[in-house]
């Protein structure tokens, strides 16, 4: 089978890196991809929002199967341009996709589905949220209704700090166009979890779950991010929670979309917060997490083309994934400057030798090659650097000295990845 994998982020590279694996695969290709994606596939530099050069390049390679990797080109069409063409396409229609393109469409749909999300208010005008912040007080959430890259949410811990995210945001235009519409949401408090479902339209099977770690520094301070680090399994994600989740959140929302004849089919992801009256949504997104896709691809031991096949198909019901009862851990390495300027450039040698570790994976996030042919960073988050053991603690040791052995000044990593649960 041919399959195209639409990215070129660490997301990708686990997925490519994951699908290589499969006996049903012939051909690999990935659209624009990165050095390390280019060492298991064959790139072509097609951006990854470029919905008619994906299409185009589909028919001009005989593609069986897309797989779409970031959420920007899901909420701008590509499944439907697929679809129209007759190409499979894992990764929901445009508008299911609007789950995560939209954060009132969201709350929309829980609501109507009966799934436990925080009451909230909507807000087109930065008077009225800031009324409505002063009413509810502090601490409270605010997030840009559309894609912001996962930095369009401050948990703010006082009114002064979330009338300030409504100053920037919603007058200051931080997040464009995804920030002139406003959720504001009560402060849940627990364990936050991220927990994946693959959907067909009508059924869905349990990915597996992994904990993210947003903020910037050791010990969750600073900025928010689009992710540091990852583990998986979480230990506070049973198996009974797991089947609360897939009742109370992931059935019933996919029913309210069949519903309104929108079907979801690919990976819905839930962001949870397991509080005191059980758990309860934060939000959706509507493909892998990143870093989380990285963390479960090193668990995963069932065939995963098989199990992308079926959700395009329709034909999850019953499917069954295996897993290591392993834990896994991915610390993402970052450019200095990022969240804000990261800066790029800067050289990165020894990812060999950090091979080598025992255990260790290295998914390439943000790399490329200068004109002398050089590995540099070329984004934000530039590598995930992971690992698999037998317990979480010894998967953590592995990851971190795969680290230390990566020679980059110009790049830094959390210290303390998996700590909650270590």
């Amino acid at each position: 089978m041919k399959v195209l994998v639409v990215g070129g982020g660490g997301r990708e590279h686990a997925l490519c890196w994951a699908i290589a694996a499969s006996p049903l695969l012939t051909r690999l290709i990935c659209a624009p991809g990165n050095p390390g994606i280019a060492e298991i596939a064959e790139c072509f530099p097609v951006g990854a929002e470029d919905v008619a050069g994906i299409v185009a390049l589909a028919k001009s390679e005989a593609i069986e199967l897309v797989v779409v990797g970031p959420e920007a080109p899901l909420t701008l069409g590509m499944a439907d341009a697929c679809a129209e063409a007759g190409i499979p396409c894992f990764g929901p229609r445009k508008a299911a996709a609007l789950l995560e393109g939209s954060k009132s469409f969201f709350k929309e749909i829980a609501n109507a589905a009966g799934a436990p999300t925080a009451a909230h208010g909507r807000f087109t005008d930065a008077a009225s949220a800031r009324a409505y912040i002063r009413a509810q007080g502090a601490p409270i959430v605010v997030k840009a209704d559309g894609l912001a890259a996962g930095k369009g949410v401050v948990v703010a811990a006082t009114v002064e700090e979330a009338e300030q995210a409504v100053t920037e945001m919603m007058e200051e235009g931080l997040h464009g166009a995804a920030g002139s519409t406003l959720v504001i949401e009560e402060c849940l408090l627990g364990e936050e979890i991220s927990f994946f479902a693959l959907c067909d339209g009508q059924h869905a099977v349990p990915l597996g779950a992994a904990q993210d770690h947003k903020r910037v520094g050791d010990g969750d301070t600073g900025p928010n991010t689009g992710g540091m680090g990852a583990y998986s399994p979480p230990p506070a994600f049973t198996e009974p929670l797991q089947a609360e989740v897939m009742r109370t959140c992931i059935t019933p929302v996919l029913a309210e979309l069949a519903r309104r004849g929108t079907p979801f089919q690919g990976v819905l992801f839930a962001g949870l917060m397991l509080t005191a009256d059980g758990p309860k949504l934060l939000e959706f997104n509507v493909r892998f997490g990143d870093p989380e896709c990285q963390a479960l691809m090193l668990r995963l031991r069932s065939d995963l083309l098989p199990a992308l096949l079926a959700a395009t198909q329709g034909e999850l019901k019953d499917f069954d994934l295996r897993w290591e009862k392993s834990a896994s851990i991915v610390v993402v390495m970052a450019a200095e400057g990022y969240p804000t300027t990261p800066r790029r450039g800067t050289e990165i040698r020894g990812l060999e030798a950090a091979a080598q570790v025992p255990g260790a994976q290295i998914f390439h996030a943000g790399t490329a090659r200068d004109q002398e042919g050089r590995l540099v960073a070329n984004g934000g988050r530039v590598l995930g650097v992971g690992a698999t053991g037998a317990t979480l603690a010894e998967a953590r040791e592995a990851a971190y000295a795969a680290v230390a052995k990566v020679e980059w000044p110009g790049g830094f990593c959390r210290g303390d990845i998996g700590w909650r649960a270590l």
